[in-house]
């Protein structure tokens, strides 16, 4: 039994919403399809009549600046954003969270707009993008009274996600069109970290991205992002944890005692598959701090080290 019965490459966001409302449901929208071609095969949800593959689109294939943020198409492969210079300056932990996904062939392939369309809790591009504030332009179709058309909004990337597996884009009907960021500047740094099994399922055990903003002496955090996976339904900002940052010396005592402020944060659980809750909360202790320090430390170097 086929999958789907049509593969459509649309050659504008209009066209993409158009043939996804077209279909009034039963479209997906595919971009790598490392992770939906697998569930179909797998039989997790229906078939669908239509594929509606928007990577052929011009422009969104690209990593663009447009001032003040750096914009990534959702054609973008996780290599693409693993080697853009302008990444690894200015989004540093978004590079190194992309560049530990899957294998080079999988990366080569998959794309940041999908891992993020997936809504997983601890999708390792999801916490890197979301530890630099980044926001996700999503395409659909506003009925107006007399008429339709399509629109495009940006939203916060942390209202991207409603739950496990699930996205608060409807990607039978809406499409994911670009992503961004505001690289970091002068005094600001990010780091990246992930814990993973050996073998097997190349899926993180925890994961963790930190962003920093230091005073001028380096000495003191100004401000903090701390994002964590999977500790809850969705990627998740530690958002108790960033204000106790805030004022606070930017030393080693700091960071351990934010890990604590983080353990007692997050909603962390037990998985056969991956590791158990007391695991993850021991990571948290031990690479909470690391990352936070690799953040403080580029921050004090500046952007690009």
């Amino acid at each position: 039994m086929s999958l789907w019965k049509h593969y459509h490459l649309p050659r504008s966001i209009e066209e993409a919403v158009e043939l996804l409302n077209r279909y009034d449901g039963q479209a997906r929208v595919v971009g790598g399809g490392t992770d939906l071609i697998l569930e179909m095969q797998a039989g997790h949800g229906p078939s669908v009549e239509a594929l509606v593959d928007p990577t052929c689109i011009p422009g969104l294939d690209q990593i663009v600046e447009e001032a003040p943020y750096l914009v990534i198409g959702a054609g973008v492969t996780h290599s693409q954003i693993t080697t853009d210079p302008r990444v690894v300056r200015g989004g540093t932990c978004l590079g190194e969270s992309c560049g530990v996904i899957g294998g080079p062939q999988v990366r080569n392939v998959a794309t940041l707009a999908g891992n993020i369309a997936h809504a997983m809790p601890a999708a390792d591009g999801s916490i890197g993008l979301l530890a630099l504030g980044g926001e996700v332009e999503i395409a659909g179709i506003q009925v107006a009274p007399a008429d339709s058309e399509v629109v495009r909004r940006w939203v916060p990337l942390d209202k991207a996600f409603l739950g496990p597996g699930k996205s608060a884009i409807d990607s039978t009907r809406e499409l994911i069109t670009r992503l961004r960021f505001v690289p970091t500047r002068a005094g600001e740094g990010s780091a990246f970290k992930r814990v993973m099994r050996p073998q097997g399922v190349a899926l993180p055990m925890i994961n963790m991205a930190v962003l920093l903003r230091l005073d001028g002496t380096g000495q003191q955090v100004l401000g903090a992002r701390v994002t964590i996976g999977p500790a809850g339904p969705r990627p998740f900002l530690a958002t108790q944890t960033m204000d106790f940052l805030s004022g606070r010396p930017a030393v080693d005592e700091t960071f351990a005692r934010a890990a604590q402020v983080a353990q007692r944060e997050v909603g962390l659980r037990s998985s056969r598959h991956r590791a158990t809750q007391e695991y993850r909360a021991e990571m948290i202790r031990t690479l909470l701090p690391k990352t936070m320090a690799e953040a403080a430390e580029r921050a004090r170097a500046g952007p690009g080290t």
